[in-house]
């Protein structure tokens, strides 16, 4: 089925429910108007559609492959590339000194979603060149900046981050790559990095890569980690394309999905190379670039939803099997457990681009007042989004194959792919697990300030519900309560690994807290018998309640994790 973009619903969850309006209110960013903001959604929407969803089947059914040492893309994918790099898409929130439309990040934000439900798969390019172009306006030198973000925010030049070797997963800090310097201010650069996505490509121009390697006075760890661009190809002073730097791709991943984007194995033979950042902090610049990606891979996960809701939702309207004990359409919709089906999709997908909506006003409010506060709220929610947002992305995308029934395993029907597709995002920018362990951990070293005055507003919003949404209100009112009081004794607990034993659970129940507040919000915005009043009735009902099985797990402490031996594992 063909793809709607959902640009009213950003729109209503902008202006109603996640306070955009006072991103807009700012003296940063006073362009973003209301009729701009309809603008940039709008003619995104319609690019996604029209020029990218029909690219979708296309990336999967013609993946993407190595042909002495050239990386061929799926058909289209160039020309979906050149639509979404003319369109100047890539710079939506990129500074507009270098060709960027300065424009708030929760717009970039909303664009990501759409091309991510679009197609994922070419979707990732763009995510990646974003992350670098953020990371490099905050910590290259001048000259870096002048030469890199115009070709960057243009498209004719395209990002990645190389992080992970194969005998360094999630463990950065056990990476062998080194850099040497060669007495010019470059360095030479050699190591293997797995995992690289759009590490190549056949739409020309360069790929610009950012690489972490080790200095030779680099300590052990991640504190001896340096960062440096390592482009394909090494510029002239005028920008044009010199020579092919000392690099290769080695071979293209087998994945369960994503078939269309390249993940790329990635080998530096001394490439030429130069530092962003100081040395040994490289870390620090990465970050940069990994936040924005988490915050982008969550809304992966949320647009890959939204694309298996739109096809599981057009197959129940049209599919007819069974009677059924209601009058209605004759299709399957009118079954009660496919009804539940489609409902749990639709609640959750609202709540997690809530979510992720919210993130991004804090992060574009953090830049635009410098207010610490909204860079703790930025931080906070970042993990919770990433996390619920791919979490999301699997179910929904699993129950659309459940939706279609038998047909749903047989892949002519486009559902699996979703499914296939979105798996991975729980897994890169960090597991969803080391995401809730950031979020214990790290996100609560300020004893909870961030999270308990999140709790606040949640808790002011109930209160205020009161006397015409008590049926809603006094639930949500509840739920926080209890994950209050969850939130102080895992504030609590001195051994870290007791946080980490319920840290899963912990962001989950946070996440449906924050999902029933959003759907709280949008339901007082609306009459007395309005669908997202309907929506929340049935998320507060149904969806909700799951806060307190997550609770209680995560206040179980780690004993029964260490229980059972490795050996009495293998009995």
């Amino acid at each position: 089925m063909p793809y709607a973009a959902p640009v009213s619903e950003f729109r209503y969850i902008l202006d109603k429910v996640v306070g955009f309006d006072q991103v807009a209110a700012t003296d940063l960013f006073g362009e973003a108007t209301p009729d701009t903001v309809e603008a940039i959604l709008t003619e995104a929407g319609r690019l996604c559609q029209d020029v990218l969803a029909p690219l979708n089947r296309s990336g999967d059914l013609d993946p993407a492959v190595l042909e002495n040492g050239v990386v061929r893309t799926s058909k289209g994918f160039a020309e979906g590339f050149k639509a979404i790099s003319e369109g100047g898409w890539i710079g939506i929130s990129a500074p507009a000194e270098f060709g960027g439309m300065g424009l708030p990040h929760t717009l970039t934000t909303a664009f990501n979603d759409m091309i991510s439900a679009a197609c994922l798969s070419l979707g990732l390019n763009p995510l990646l060149s974003q992350g670098q172009i953020e990371a490099l306006e905050a910590h290259a030198p001048d000259w870096m900046k002048e030469l890199y973000l115009p070709r960057l925010i243009s498209g004719e030049w395209t990002g990645t981050m190389n992080l992970t070797e194969p005998q360094a997963g999630s463990d950065v800090g056990a990476l062998r790559s080194k850099a040497e310097p060669n007495g010019d201010g470059s360095y030479a650069v050699s190591g293997q990095k797995i995992f690289i996505s759009w590490g190549d490509h056949d739409f020309g121009g360069n790929v610009c890569h950012l690489v972490l390697a080790r200095l030779p006075d680099g300590a052990p760890g991640t504190r001896g980690i340096s960062l440096f661009m390592v482009p394909k190809y090494i510029p002239n002073e005028d920008g044009s394309l010199g020579e092919a730097n000392s690099l290769r791709v080695v071979s293209l991943e087998h994945k369960m999905g994503l078939h269309g984007s390249p993940t790329c194995v990635m080998e530096f033979s001394g490439a030429k190379g130069w530092l962003v950042g100081e040395e040994h902090k490289g870390m620090a610049a990465m970050f940069t670039m990994m936040n924005n990606a988490r915050l982008g891979v969550g809304v992966q996960g949320i647009g890959a939803a939204d694309g298996a809701y739109q096809h599981a939702l057009a197959y129940a309207l049209d599919r007819k099997q069974g009677a059924t004990p209601v009058e209605g359409t004759g299709t399957i919709i009118d079954h009660a457990d496919v009804r539940r089906m489609l409902l749990t999709m639709k609640a959750d997908l609202f709540a997690s681009r809530s979510i992720a909506l919210a993130c991004a006003v804090a992060l574009d409010m953090a830049k635009a007042t410098g207010k610490p506060e909204w860079a703790a709220r930025a931080a906070l929610l970042t993990p919770i989004a990433k996390a619920f947002g791919t979490d999301t992305g699997m179910r929904v995308s699993e129950t659309g194959v459940q939706v279609h029934g038998g047909m749903g395993f047989i892949e002519e029907t486009g559902a699996a792919q979703f499914s296939r597709d979105v798996r991975v995002t729980a897994i890169y920018e960090g597991t969803n697990g080391i995401q809730a362990m950031d979020l214990v951990a790290r996100k609560m070293m300020d004893g909870g300030d961030a999270a308990f005055a999140l709790l606040d507003e949640v808790e002011a919003t109930a209160e205020s519900a009161r006397g015409t949404l008590d049926d809603l209100a006094e639930p949500v009112w509840q739920a926080n309560e209890t994950l209050r009081e969850a939130t102080e004794w895992l504030l609590g607990q001195g051994d870290m690994n007791v946080r980490f034993a319920g840290a899963v659970p912990y962001l989950s129940a946070f996440a449906r807290v924050l999902g029933g507040h959003y759907h709280l919000k949008a339901a007082m915005e609306e009459g007395e018998d309005g669908p997202r009043r309907k929506l929340a009735r049935f998320y507060v009902n149904r969806l909700l309640p799951d806060h307190v099985g997550l609770l209680a797990q995560a206040m179980v402490g780690s004993d029964d994790l260490y229980a059972l031996t490795p050996e009495d594992m293998t009995a």
